[in-house]
C-alpha cells in the first residue's frame, strides 16, 4: 500500500458520501433468531457478519473488527475473522481493532500479523507502554494506526483525566506524543477519542487538526452525530465515525439484515445532516 491512508480514506467517503464505520462485535447469544437454529458457533458468526457486510456496505467507508469477538470463539475464530475480512468490498477500509500494546520487539510481530498477514488498512493500540510499542505499528506504509486517547467508556475517567502529565490532562498529553511519533514515520497515526466526551473531542481536534480520528461511542453508547461532527470533522483531519451494537442488532428477527442496512443509511444521514 503505497497511497496514504487519509487520502484514501477521503477518496473511499467522496465517493460513498459517508463517515460511518461499522463494527462488527458479533456475541452469538445476541444473534438473530434465524441463526440461532442449532449450527456451530463460528458458522452462525460467520453468516452473521457477511451478511451485515453485505447490507450495510452501501452506508459505510470502513468495517471494524473487534478482533475480542472472534478469538473468543477459539482458534477457529480466527478463520472466520480471514473469511469476513474477505467480504468486505474494496471499496471500504478495513480496521482492525486489536488494541495492542506491548514491548517494542512484541509489537513487530504484532505489526507484521495485522498489516502483513491479514492485509488491514488500519488498527488500535494502547499507547501505554510509550513510543518503542507504537513505532513498529508506524513503520507500515499506507496504514493509520489509531491510538486510544480519549475513549468512550465509563472508566475513561479513571486515569485518562484523572492523570496529568506536564500539567495536562493524561489524554492530551497523549494526543501530543502521538503527533511526536508520527512525525518521521512511513505509516499515519490517529487518535481513538470517544463521541461521549464532546468537550475532550473538541479539544483534541484543536490541539490535533490534521490527524485521522476513529471515533466510537454513536448509537447503544449515546453520542450524539451532529455534536460529533461539529466537533471533529475537519477540511484536514478526517474523521471514522464508528457504530457497532446499533447497527448489528436493529433487529432479532429475520430481517435483521434490512434492519441493519436501515440503521447504517439513518446514522449516515444524521451525519450528513
Amino acid at each position: 500500500m503505497s497511497t496514504p491512508f487519509s487520502p484514501r480514506l477521503r477518496r473511499v467517503q467522496a465517493q460513498k458520501n459517508t463517515a460511518v464505520c461499522v463494527g462488527l462485535d458479533p456475541v452469538p447469544a445476541r444473534l438473530p433468531a434465524p441463526l440461532r437454529d442449532g449450527r456451530l458457533r463460528t458458522d452462525a458468526v460467520r453468516a452473521f457478519c457477511t451478511t451485515i457486510v453485505e447490507a450495510t456496505a452501501p452506508y459505510a467507508c470502513a468495517f471494524k473488527p473487534n478482533f475480542a469477538f472472534f478469538e473468543a470463539l477459539g482458534p477457529a475464530g480466527l478463520t472466520v475473522l480471514d473469511q469476513v475480512l474477505a467480504t468486505i468490498p474494496d471499496d471500504c477500509v478495513v480496521l482492525g481493532d486489536a488494541k495492542r500494546g506491548d514491548i517494542g520487539h512484541s509489537a513487530r510481530f504484532y505489526a507484521a500479523s495485522l498489516y502483513e498477514e491479514l492485509g488491514l488498512d488500519a488498527c488500535t493500540i494502547s499507547p501505554y507502554l510509550g513510543r518503542d510499542s507504537a513505532m513498529p505499528f508506524l513503520e507500515h506504509e499506507g496504514t493509520c494506526t489509531f491510538v486510544l486517547t480519549r475513549t468512550s467508556n465509563d472508566g475513561a475517567a479513571d486515569l485518562q483525566e484523572a492523570c496529568t502529565c506536564d500539567g495536562v490532562p493524561l489524554y492530551r498529553h497523549v494526543a501530543r506524543q502521538v503527533t511526536d511519533w508520527a512525525a518521521d514515520a512511513s505509516g499515519e497515526a490517529g487518535l481513538v477519542v470517544g463521541a461521549t466526551a464532546p468537550e475532550a473531542l473538541d479539544e483534541l481536534r484543536t490541539l490535533c487538526p490534521s490527524l485521522p480520528f476513529l471515533i466510537p461511542g454513536v448509537g447503544a453508547q449515546g453520542g450524539r452525530p451532529a455534536a460529533v461532527m461539529e466537533a471533529a470533522a475537519t477540511d484536514e483531519g478526517p474523521v471514522l465515525i464508528n457504530s457497532s451494537r446499533s447497527i448489528l442488532y436493529a433487529s432479532q428477527g429475520p430481517d435483521y439484515a434490512e434492519a441493519a442496512a436501515e440503521a447504517a443509511q439513518h446514522l449516515r444521514d444524521a451525519l450528513n445532516g
